[in-house]
């Protein structure tokens, strides 16, 4: 029989990109928004989980194939078959937005980590700017993935969570299953936030990129930009990984809406600007426990998070550029990718010196967000459906349909996000 270590190490074996993706998702940043929704609104957006979990299935399987099928990462194909100032523009604009998130993700854990442990906001700043850098940077590819695995685990604290609070289950599955959408600003923002928060593009680029790490990983390719044989690509795996890791990214989300309005918004809080208010507004409705897990899930979603989007930076300018670019490598073989994840991380804590609040932040990063992500949705769908660069491995029907409605519904989202700010 096999021991508690040899089945935890095989789970962590199975987990893949879809997983690692999805789970980074729920960064700090993404658990204030939720937590924000549930404040706001009760449980009025719950169905939320249900209605973005297959936008999110569709189009991250479709970055994971195109890069399992053409050993590429995201930008570096869309650099070798299209127009390469689009690919600038993207790139330029989805640096700018993982910068300011990383800066307002680094913020939330340093607020958070003065609750469990009372030392000074600037200490707890450059310890966890300090961790997340170095973990990236100077551990091997082979030892992170694991990691980042784990890290994506510890998240089952919000699940846990939503067991530590008194609900009415009755409501609970109503507005889980019948959806509720009204027409004025305060709600009109409320799901933009929510849909921009959920569908991040530097999701994109970081699991196409993963997936090309993993067969350089296995020595099914040599290196980046070599097509792997068919025998190396499994893509029923790599949907499978996906779903679990989207669905895993989407009940988290909906624990948090689920505890925040129970909580929160039944005792009339209804404003939470950041991941670490919303555990500390939870202490005295909910109990030490709950408090406790929301506080810990934000920091370990920060180190989970955090690299992932730095790394994104760096696949996404590595490959605008054509770097060699791979954490499986060291710094001193790659520095230029190691110095974007560095650089990253860096401007992004000196974000946190500026006269501007971190939920104002997230406002402008969800407004770039918004502007990049139709025409990069736009791409990769045509990449997706290119049988030139995809072979026999071209979108299903179904894909096209969800894809093309996330685009549509994206776009519908910035323009409510500009006619109501």
């Amino acid at each position: 029989m096999a021991s508690a270590k040899e089945t935890y190490a095989r789970l962590l074996a199975r987990l893949g990109p879809g997983f690692v993706t999805g789970t980074s998702d729920d960064d700090p940043s993404a658990i204030g928004t939720y937590s924000q929704a549930g404040a706001q609104f009760g449980l009025s957006q719950l169905w939320l989980a249900l209605f973005t979990f297959p936008l999110m299935v569709a189009i991250q399987d479709m970055c994971g194939r195109i890069g399992a099928v053409t050993g590429l990462g995201l930008a570096g194909v869309i650099r070798r078959h299209y127009a390469r100032p689009i690919l600038y523009f993207i790139v330029a604009l989805q640096v700018v937005t993982n910068t300011i998130n990383i800066g307002a993700d680094l913020s939330a854990m340093a607020q958070s980590g003065q609750l469990l442990w009372p030392v000074h906001y600037v200490v707890w700043l450059a310890m966890t700017t300090a961790v997340t850098i170095s973990l990236i940077v100077v551990i091997p590819y082979r030892a992170y993935a694991p990691y980042l695995k784990f890290l994506g685990l510890t998240l089952f604290t919000y699940v846990a969570a939503a067991f530590t609070v008194k609900a009415d289950w009755r409501s609970v599955l109503s507005a889980t299953f019948v959806p509720t959408f009204r027409f004025d600003k305060t709600f009109l923002l409320g799901f933009t936030a929510v849909l921009g928060t959920t569908i991040s593009p530097y999701e994109f680029f970081w699991q196409s990129n993963e997936e090309v790490e993993e067969l350089v990983d296995e020595r099914a390719i040599s290196h980046e930009g070599e097509r792997p044989p068919k025998r190396a690509v499994d893509l029923t795996f790599l949907r499978w990984d996906t779903i679990f890791g989207m669905f895993f990214s989407n009940a988290v989300m909906y624990c948090i809406i689920l505890v925040a309005g129970t909580t929160l918004h039944g005792h009339g809080i209804t404003s939470i600007d950041t991941a670490a208010k919303a555990a500390q507004a939870l202490r005295p409705f909910a109990g030490p426990l709950t408090f406790w897990l929301f506080a810990i899930g934000i920091i370990s979603a920060g180190l989970l998070s955090i690299p992932v989007m730095a790394a994104s930076s760096a696949y996404a300018v590595g490959g605008a550029l054509d770097w060699k670019r791979s954490l499986a490598r060291p710094f001193s073989a790659e520095p230029n990718f190691y110095l974007v994840i560095i650089g990253s991380s860096l401007v992004g804590l000196l974000t946190n010196l500026l006269p501007i609040q971190p939920f104002k932040l997230l406002f402008y990063t969800a407004v770039l967000n918004g502007i990049i992500a139709p025409p990069l949705l736009f791409v990769v769908l045509r990449i997706a459906n290119n049988r030139q660069i995809m072979g026999e491995n071209t979108n299903a029907p179904a894909a096209n349909v969800l894809g093309w409605g996330l685009l549509v519904l994206m776009m519908l989202s910035l323009v409510a996000l500009v006619v109501y700010s």
